[in-house]
């Protein structure tokens, strides 16, 4: 599965709409671990049924296209999936009870409920919570892969606007020469790793660069009053700083996964418990 993501650029009511039908689909996963709590043996077949009845319960619900509806009851199936094979192997300390979200910041579609244009540069949301038309601009080029391989479209909500999130089904390979060499990796907290030859690669520590930031950014926020628009300006900010160095550790890492995996033809490393880790004072 490949993931392609576009920023999506539309008219102010259009966010609100986005924005409503990522409270509907928080408001669909709590109901569905709600119900999954008070009805033991509660299937994921169980879950799919309850969406049609909060449905029939709830207009701003039936507005949401139903296999957005599906998605969100998945959502909450997978993580209760998830506690039970935590459960079942074992796993010592918290196994992720499911809990009920909070701050929810994206909707899933999945074959219906949009409409792409030829040009694959504008895609329209066709239910009933008013999302329209949004414009979509981006790096990479969607008539490369027809619309029948397009699976899932998520809208996620970030500190700096929104985006689209085309979900393809898709293999990706690619032809490297064997270089015949092996390494192996010691992934560390001082340095980032350390390999079998004896090289090593820093930290970039960027949250220790930007802290000082951070921290005035949170000052800033703290200072203002709760429930204003300077207050609400203030948490943007610091939202976009705290997305900035998200995406600086993603990029890092990315790049240099993949550079050691197309030097490399087997790559070796320990699995560990990075937090335990930092848990230890030793």
């Amino acid at each position: 599965m490949i993931v392609l993501e576009f920023k999506a650029y539309g008219k102010p009511q259009q966010f609100s709409a986005i924005d409503e039908a990522v409270r509907t689909v928080q408001f669909i996963r709590n109901k569905a671990i709600r119900y999954w709590m008070d009805n033991r043996g509660t299937g994921q077949n169980d879950l799919q049924k309850l969406c049609a009845q909060l449905a029939q319960e709830f207009p701003f619900a039936a507005e949401l296209n139903s296999m957005a509806r599906q998605a969100s009851a998945e959502r909450a199936w997978s993580t209760i999936s998830r506690f039970y094979e935590n459960c079942k192997k074992g796993i010592p300390g918290k196994k992720g009870f499911p809990s009920f979200k909070k701050n929810n910041r994206s909707v899933e579609y999945k074959t219906s409920g949009w409409k792409l244009d030829e040009n694959r540069k504008v895609i329209t949301f066709t239910d009933k919570k008013g999302i329209g038309r949004l414009k979509l601009k981006g790096t990479r080029d969607l008539h490369f892969y027809p619309i029948e391989q397009i699976k899932r479209i998520r809208l996620v909500k970030r500190a700096d606007g929104y985006y689209v999130q085309f979900c393809i089904r898709a293999e990706r390979t690619e032809f490297v020469e064997p270089s015949g060499r092996a390494i192996g990796l010691d992934v560390g907290l001082k340095e980032f790793y350390t390999d079998s030859n004896g090289e090593t690669v820093g930290n970039p520590r960027h949250l220790r660069k930007s802290e000082s930031r951070l921290k005035q950014s949170q000052r800033n926020v703290s200072r203002r009053k709760k429930g204003g628009q300077n207050r609400a300006k203030a948490r943007v900010v610091l939202g976009k700083r705290h997305l900035k160095i998200s995406r600086q550790r993603q990029d890092f890492a990315v790049k240099l996964a993949r550079c050691v995996i197309q030097s490399n033809d087997l790559v070796a490393y320990e699995d560990l418990r990075i937090r335990n880790m930092v848990r230890n004072h030793s």
